[in-house]
């Protein structure tokens, strides 16, 4: 990449290969950014270069800056340092709060609970607000690596107004949650979304998340981690649907994957499903990482009765020999009634630890760590949860890379990364910093399972559309010159699972609103990002 400057305030980029968004062919063009947005893109030498900052781009192609529609970095504005781990990715927005998972709303009356299960996934956090709109003023004041479209997360509402109690609300508790929710989508939240094998979403019924989703107004979006993913995958699916069907609104089905050994193949039954939904007429897509494996919080090993109540309800149990007996009994049985079971599509050797609160045990899976203690598998996952008070991650082989392509190859497939929060150290799975490099280097450059147009499509506009936000998504007059630059023969991620903190390479720059974010591969140090508001649909 060259530049040079001109007299103006315009920036003109010469010679790129344009991937536009919108799945069209890659065609070689000048554009001319001026205000933070795309003026005009055209043939090589249709605008003046005299008044203009000239920036050339021969060899590289230039697209929409990247949109990550799965994102658990809802508390990045508020890190001293900052996480760049998706903006050298070329990710220039991140859609937050999935799974359930958002820092707001907080009652007073469950603020203790609130906290300590968030402590399980999220760095510790000073919860200095109450409200959604409290939260957002939070990280408005802090500012933004990258551009900020947050959920709401139904397995917060649910904790300020139920607890950690498995039960179902009633009128009053319901509405109460509507409120918030309301509250939520008027402070400028996409959306709401949730964790349904995670407490205390896992305790909720389908009628209770449609009644919520009927909220929804506006064309908001209903996010999900479905309540199964391996054996329970095709009723998971059925809920889903129900839900958007019930309510009436759009649905996103998050890393739409296909666990544990004895499931794999059964992705495409799954895209079956959704295909014939959309046929029905209810606005319902989904997204992926390209990963064979996965990675969340070890608690979700456990069964979900074993989860109620908060953490020292749980420690208890850890003390509990009958409840051991029982939990052991249902982790392991891979048809065991009424959930999935993580560790039985697995096994032990199959669970790498990833970060804990002391940093002990990671980068070793729980048979590793078993043969150290001299116990078996169950026990050193006993051991691993009690000596760090439930603040465990893990990385955990459940999938199979024909399916991972298969879900890749559907026209409705967007990218997210999974990456979970910023800011807790360890050894998280390499999704974090290298997704989108990964979908350009091995499943366009080296597979072929996606050509370029289309990957770049499946990142940028059709996210953008999907999520309604505004702006983005597109090289196109009017839209906002969020870009990035990158090098489609040498793209590639430099991480893997023993070894993930690595940014990615092949990527030259990456713009917000006209302005270098990334040059040279290297993070300039501002924070261009902003919160985004949904488009009105």
């Amino acid at each position: 990449m060259t530049a040079s400057m001109g007299s103006g305030g315009r920036i003109l980029i010469k010679g790129a290969e344009v991937a536009d968004g919108t799945g069209g062919p890659v065609a070689r063009q000048d554009i001319l950014l001026s205000g933070g947005r795309i003026e005009a893109s055209g043939p090589p030498g249709a605008y003046d270069s005299a008044d203009c900052q000239v920036i050339v781009a021969s060899g590289l192609v230039v697209a929409p800056g990247f949109i990550d529609v799965h994102s658990h970095a809802d508390n990045a504005p508020l890190l001293d340092d900052d996480d760049t781990s998706k903006i050298l990715q070329g990710v220039t927005t991140e859609v937050t709060g999935n799974c359930g998972f958002s820092l707001a709303p907080v009652d007073p009356a469950h603020d203790g609970l609130l906290a300590s299960f968030a402590s399980r996934l999220f760095p510790p956090l000073g919860y200095r607000w109450r409200s959604f709109a409290d939260f957002l003023r939070a990280t408005d004041a802090r500012g933004y690596v990258t551009n900020y479209a947050p959920l709401v997360g139904h397995g917060t509402l649910r904790l300020a107004v139920l607890g950690m109690a498995d039960r179902q609300p009633d009128g009053g508790e319901l509405d109460r949650m509507g409120r918030l929710l309301g509250e939520a989508l008027d402070a400028g939240a996409f959306g709401m979304s949730t964790g349904l094998i995670y407490p205390p979403g896992v305790f909720a019924a389908t009628s209770e998340i449609i009644e919520l989703a009927k909220r929804l107004r506006g064309g908001r979006m209903y996010a999900t981690h479905m309540r199964g993913e391996g054996a329970g995958l095709l009723a998971s699916v059925d809920e889903a649907v129900a839900i958007g069907a019930g309510a009436g609104c759009r649905v996103e089905i998050s890393h739409l994957k296909a666990s544990g050994r004895q499931n794999w193949g059964s992705a495409g039954a799954a895209l079956e499903r959704l295909d014939r939904a959309r046929r029905d007429g209810v606005a319902v897509t989904h997204d992926v990482y390209p990963y064979d494996r996965a990675s969340t919080i070890l608690t979700t090993c456990l069964p979900p009765w074993f989860q109620e109540g908060g953490d020292a309800a749980v420690l208890a149990r850890l003390d509990d020999p009958a409840a051991l007996d029982r939990a052991r009994a249902e982790m392991e049985d891979p048809h065991a009634p009424g959930w999935d079971s993580a560790l039985a599509g697995a096994g032990y050797g199959g669970i790498l630890i990833s970060s804990t609160a002391s940093h002990r045990f990671e980068g070793q899976t729980l048979a590793e760590i078993a043969g150290e203690l001299g116990t078996d598998g169950f026990g050193a996952f006993t051991h691993v949860l009690r000596a760090e008070k439930l603040r465990v991650s893990m990385v955990i082989a459940s999938m199979s890379e024909p399916d991972v392509e298969t879900v890749l190859a559907h026209p409705s497939t967007m990218i997210g990364s999974d990456g979970l929060p910023p800011g807790t150290g360890g050894r998280p799975h390499p999704r974090m910093f290298g997704t989108f490099p990964r979908v350009l280097r091995r499943y366009v450059r080296e597979r072929g399972v996606l050509g370029l147009p289309e990957a770049i499509h499946r990142m940028t506009g059709l996210p953008a559309d999907t999520f309604g936000i505004p702006g983005r998504g597109r090289v196109a007059p009017g839209a906002v010159a969020d870009l990035v630059a990158f090098d489609p023969r040498r793209i590639t991620d430099v991480c893997d699972y023993r070894d993930p903190v690595h940014p990615p390479s092949g990527i030259a720059w990456v713009m917000q609103a006209g302005r270098f974010a990334v040059r040279d591969g290297r993070w300039l140090g501002t924070r261009l990002g902003t919160r985004l508001e949904p488009a009105p649909r």
